[in-house]
This record gives structure tokens, C-alpha cells and sequence, in this order.
């Protein structure tokens, strides 16, 4: 899919480990809003050139909670949450996520196949130490263009339609965002799943490298790609600080 300018369910054993965070940063507190309302800033349109049906984004009402449905219908856009903060320090992404069904044409490698149910962006500061003379040239000249700080990297979590859970792929549209997979397949439709993702881990698989500062947490369903139909459904997203 296009590049923003952006885990199956964990059962745990009664004798399992579980890790108590000692701080959290609120990033999607959509179960403190009031179905129909309109989403607190800083939370923006995500949409792309070229692309005229975007994705229906509202708050509405599941079981007792607020939450985004997100409908796509040969469309795509998305919703970007700015912010700046050191992934060192907020090392662990939360959310839960639910879909109606994941899209029979998708495909991980292919641009005609790059659409999701649902996925979740982390995008994360260019880093110029790490470009060469004609990458920061170009980034510069986009986002002066654009009049906006663009990413540099950025991590995908997606739910895929049958790619194996744990693949990293580069993303068709763009090698600097990676697509993790979280979830694949129908066999978990309709039901909420718990995320729970170690940044600065997943980053490091992906780009072998530590990652530098995150500047946006975006959520995308989108279908443009295949031209497909199908709805995700968002729940609260936090960044959790590791106790010590």
C-alpha cells in the first residue's frame, strides 16, 4: 500500500509471566468517547494522492464500548495520531482490533494485493544519519513540499488474508515501511483480539537497526488496491512504558 507521508491473541498459562507496566501513554482512548462524536485532536485524516473514496471512519458502540468502525469499500485513507516520543522509553504498542473479514485478493508482495482489514502504522523520524546525500535531498524536498515532517521508516502490523503470522515483508509501494503479520485468515472474524508488540524488537528484525523517534501512530483499513469490501473495527491504543 501506500506509504504514509505510517498480534494473534496471547493466551497465557496460569504459571505464564505477566509483565506490570509502571506508565502508559494514551494514544486511542476511543472507549472514553460517546458514540457519533468526532475524534480529539490531535487524531487527522491520513489520505493519499490519487486516491478520490476514502474509508468511513466512526465512533460507535460494541458491546458497551466505544470504538472506530473503519468501512471500506474500493477505498482508502487513513487516521494519523502526530506525536514525538523515544520508542526507548515507550518500547510496547497496545491495542485490540476486530474484523468482519480479510480480503480474498490480498497479498503481501504485490501492489494490486497491498489492502487490509485492518493494520496499524508506527512511523518513525528520518533518520539522516543513516541516509545518504541524495536520500535526505529527496526527503527534505517531500516534506517541504507536503508541509509536513515525513517518516522516514514506519512499521505495519496488518491482518492479512494468508500470509503466515511473523512474516516481515517490505511493503510493495515502499522498502522503508515493513509489514508485520499479526493475524491471517478468517479463523479469528468477528471476535476482538488483544495485541501487545515490543517496538524496539520488531523494528530490529525489520530494519536490523534501532529505531529513531516515533512521530505517528496511524490506523488503515483499506481495499482500493483489490477493490474489495470489508470492515475494521478499532479499540483503545496505548504505548507502555517497561517497568524497571
Amino acid at each position: 500500500m501506500r506509504f504514509i507521508p505510517v498480534l494473534g491473541m496471547v493466551l497465557f498459562l496460569c504459571m505464564a509471566t505477566v509483565t506490570v507496566y509502571t506508565d502508559q501513554l494514551v494514544i486511542g482512548d476511543f472507549s472514553r468517547l460517546a458514540p457519533g462524536d468526532n475524534l480529539p485532536d490531535p487524531w487527522e485524516p491520513m489520505t493519499f494522492k490519487n486516491i478520490d473514496r476514502q474509508t468511513s471512519y466512526a465512533l460507535i458502540q460494541d458491546n458497551g464500548r466505544t470504538i472506530i468502525r473503519a468501512h471500506s469499500q474500493n477505498s482508502a485513507s487513513g487516521l494519523i495520531y502526530p506525536l514525538r516520543v523515544n520508542p526507548e522509553e515507550y518500547p510496547v504498542i497496545k491495542w485490540r482490533w476486530k474484523i468482519d473479514h480479510v480480503l480474498e485478493k490480498g497479498d503481501v508482495t504485490a501492489k494490486q494485493g497491498d489492502d487490509y482489514a485492518a493494520r496499524i502504522y508506527v512511523a518513525f523520524a528520518f533518520d539522516t544519519d543513516k541516509a545518504g546525500w541524495w536520500e535526505r535531498t529527496r526527503h527534505k524536498s517531500a516534506s517541504l513540499f507536503s508541509g509536513k515532517e515525513l517518516p522516514g521508516t514506519a512499521l505495519n502490523y496488518i491482518w492479512a488474508n494468508r500470509a503466515p503470522v511473523e512474516t516481515i515483508v517490505p511493503n510493495p509501494y515502499a522498502k522503508e515501511a515493513k509489514m508485520i503479520v499479526l493475524q491471517s485468515g478468517n479463523s479469528a472474524s468477528g471476535r476482538w483480539v488483544t495485541e501487545e508488540r515490543n517496538i524496539l524488537k520488531d523494528y530490529a528484525k525489520a530494519f536490523g537497526r534501532n529505531p529513531p523517534e516515533i512521530i505517528g501512530i496511524g490506523i488503515m483499513t483499506d481495499t482500493d488496491d483489490t477493490g474489495g469490501k470489508t470492515t475494521g473495527y478499532y479499540g483503545d491504543i496505548t504505548l507502555l512504558r517497561l517497568p524497571d
